[in-house]
């Protein structure tokens, strides 16, 4: 199955090199339609035409960002060098504490084609 997602230009750039390999998002119902092995096309959000296509290779689950903040290394989601609170305060400005507490978290794990 194809899905299609928005990437903030940065974090775009970063799996576009291989450096960003676990995309965050919570774990709604679009989210949950995902299955490994499935193609997510990533369009960059800066309004340009840019995409890339990926191949989700894990799909892991949590209660909440802190939950897997803990366990996934910053690096790995493009984030290397950040604190917990950091990470924490930059995904609240996307989302909600009521969508955390609804949907939990989902790591996406992808490699490029």
């Amino acid at each position: 199955m194809r899905h299609t997602m928005g990437l903030d230009n940065e974090y775009f750039r970063l799996m576009k090199e291989g450096k960003k390999r676990i995309e965050v998002r919570l774990n709604d119902e679009k989210r949950r339609k995902i299955k490994v092995g499935d193609t997510i096309k990533f369009k960059k959000l800066s309004g340009q035409d840019e995409v890339m296509e990926v191949e989700v290779t894990n799909l892991t689950t949590y209660s909440g960002f802190q939950e897997m903040y803990k366990q996934v290394p910053f690096v790995d989601m493009g984030c290397g060098g950040w604190t917990m609170d950091r990470m924490i305060n930059g995904t609240f400005e996307i989302y909600s504490k009521e969508q955390e507490t609804q949907w939990g978290a989902l790591a996406i794990e992808v490699k490029l084609f």
